[in-house]
């Protein structure tokens, strides 16, 4: 790059005219790489400004001149082709952060709605919740829109049209989380708390669905309700 001439005088140097950042990017512009390196001058402008301390960085700028180091084109090229590449570098690291961030975005988006609605009747502990394979007994009742109850393992529950069950009066243990049930129940005895009564309305899709179910006299697309009590989690 040739000679540079001096930009500013002693008096100026020691002066708050000029700042420790406009001796650092003085050197960083004009000075060689090793000279730099030798002087603990090289890394970024703003950490080396706060770190180093006036009369080192002016001592530095006049034995730049002495010792005349000054970055060659070579040098020069070569830094504005390595910034170059940090920009492009950045660029790219920044558009895989914007993919990334609509990925997840467009994951969220698609998340199902829960296709059920749940309606405290009497709160449980609220702090033992039931994970995906946990065991639980219940005690529930299901009924149609219509108020026809199609089945219950509550003692003396009426409408079932059914004869008296066995089970009848004792809970309805099962893996939960698993499709052993219907999904709207999977879903719904998972944010329930042991000891809690619930009413749950269930849409078809988390339900019988289209097809209904023949045994239990559930017509197709039927939303369902049941009155559900949590009552334990083994």
């Amino acid at each position: 790059m040739g000679d540079v001439e001096r930009r500013w005088t002693d008096a100026q140097l020691q002066s708050d005219e000029v700042s420790k950042k406009d001796i650092v990017k003085f050197l960083h512009e004009h000075a060689s790489f090793e000279f730099l390196k030798e002087h603990k001058l090289n890394g970024k402008l703003n950490n080396i400004a706060k770190s180093s301390k006036k009369d080192h960085l002016i001592d530095s700028y006049k034995k730049l001149f002495e010792v005349k180091e000054f970055r060659t084109e070579t040098e020069a090229s070569l830094e504005d082709e390595l910034k170059e590449a940090a920009e492009q570098a950045a660029a790219m690291r920044l558009s895989e952060k914007k993919k990334e961030r609509k990925s997840s975005e467009s994951k969220d988006s698609k998340k199902e709605e829960p296709k059920f609605t749940k309606k405290i009747l009497k709160h449980g502990d609220r702090t033992t919740f039931a994970s995906k394979g946990d065991r639980v007994s219940c005690f529930y009742t299901g009924k149609l829109e219509s108020g026809v109850v199609f089945d219950s393992n509550v003692a003396g529950a009426a409408g079932t049209g059914k004869k008296k069950s066995k089970e009848e009066g004792k809970p309805f243990i099962f893996q939960v989380g698993k499709g052993l049930v219907i999904r709207g129940w999977d879903e719904a005895l998972m944010v329930m708390s042991k000891g809690e009564k619930a009413e749950l309305i269930i849409e078809p899709e988390w339900g019988y669905g289209k097809k209904g179910n023949i045994d239990a006299n559930i017509p197709p697309q039927s939303r369902l309700i049941f009155e559900v009590e949590l009552v334990d989690i083994i």
